[in-house]
């Protein structure tokens, strides 16, 4: 039986707990929503003075928190010249200025990683100037990362995204200064980081022969996947409209939209639907009931792909081992079209990878009837 008897507490089985739900503009720093911990007594009064102090210690925090967040004030008012700018530019104001320019047309992680990770390094070093950051605090910040107990890979993405922010600043204030986040060293002998492998022919058709049987919207997703090669978020993001069932060639257009961005500028193609892509497509179309292909995870406010990952390697672990998730579907294409010794170039147009070679980057790309040839074949 819960009740409640003081400020942000409750008991349970006679012991006090104290709960508190994380401001919205805080919840980057926390892991969840919500703080809830045992005070560890069953006194009224020692609950009391517990809670009183813990929610004096976290207004605190929160409160230096936000005033790191926040920009000098009346810095509008201060001269502007290269000298100034190098001692004004602190890490807060140059992730705004970065959103600013790289933000439009970018997905919602774009925006959540740099408000995450700037305020990571915010936390651990505070809101300096740019030229206040030396290597030195660049090492101390990816220790402390570690001391978050973070995989080398979620670190690096965090010291990625930090460096770019930095670096932008620098280029677009010409400051002569050092990026001190820049070339940091990052032990990974002794992480054993899990390889996402590839479907075996024989489980692909294993995948999709369930996903007929089960004939539904998850099912049609991963179906759409296995033989068209396109990454999540892109089947995820398709309009209705994007599937095109009555050419001669019947095709699936990804392009980006307002709800979806596209990862790479390579990654804006048109792809045969063959296969189980195909019957897939067939299925989405013969089902409709909203303008999304996938309307459980996607709606003109945005494109939830994390979601839709959980749920489908949820049910492809369950179906083909542990090791299994939908990506493994990317990497069994490419396998599939090397393995009837299909052009690297063909390859990389399927699967919207960038090509390194000069030439590949004149004309208008390949018939869609060839990418058909080579894809029905695989």
């Amino acid at each position: 039986m819960v009740s409640m008897n003081l400020s942000y507490t409750y008991t349970r089985e006679g012991v006090y707990y104290y709960s508190r739900v994380v401001p919205k503009d805080l919840r980057v720093h926390y892991i969840k929503d919500k703080i809830v911990m045992s005070l560890r007594t069953t006194s009224n009064q020692s609950a009391s003075m517990a809670a009183t102090l813990i929610t004096s210690k976290l207004e605190s925090y929160w409160l230096s928190l936000r005033l790191v967040a926040m920009d000098i004030p009346a810095s509008h008012l201060l001269v502007s010249n290269t000298e100034n700018d190098t001692k004004v530019l602190t890490l807060s104001r140059a992730k705004t200025e970065y959103i600013k320019l790289k933000g439009d047309g970018r997905s919602k992680t774009f925006f959540t990683s740099a408000e995450r990770n700037t305020n990571y390094a915010i936390s651990c070093l505070g809101d300096r100037s740019l030229d206040g950051y030396s290597t030195t605090d660049g090492g101390k910040f990816r220790d402390w990362l570690k001391g978050k107990s973070l995989s080398n890979s979620s670190i690096r993405r965090i010291l990625t995204t930090v460096k770019s922010i930095v670096a932008l600043a620098i280029s677009e204030h010409g400051l002569g200064i050092t990026n001190g986040f820049s070339g940091l060293y990052i032990n990974d002998e002794n992480e054993r980081v899990a390889k996402r492998l590839p479907f075996s022919l024989t489980e692909v058709k294993s995948i999709q022969s369930k996903c007929c049987s089960y004939n539904d919207e998850l099912r049609w997703l991963i179906a759409l996947i296995s033989d068209s090669g396109m990454r999540l978020s892109e089947a995820v993001g398709l309009h209705v409209t994007d599937l095109h069932l009555e050419e001669p060639v019947p095709y699936v257009s990804i392009k980006p939209h307002e709800w979806r961005s596209l990862k790479t500028s390579s990654s804006n193609r048109v792809l045969p639907l063959v296969g189980a892509s195909l019957w897939a497509a067939k299925q989405i179309i013969a089902n409709a009931d909203s303008e999304f292909c996938f309307s459980r995870y996607c709606n003109r406010g945005g494109c939830n792909s994390n979601s839709a990952s959980a749920a489908l390697n949820k049910w492809l672990k369950k179906e083909a081992g542990k090791q299994a998730t939908v990506h493994g579907f990317r990497h069994s294409m490419r396998d599939r079209l090397r393995a009837i010794q299909c052009p690297t170039e063909i390859i990389d147009a399927c699967g919207g990878w960038a090509s390194g070679s000069v030439g590949s980057q004149y004309g208008t790309g390949y018939p869609l009837s060839i990418l058909q040839k080579w894809m029905s074949d695989m």
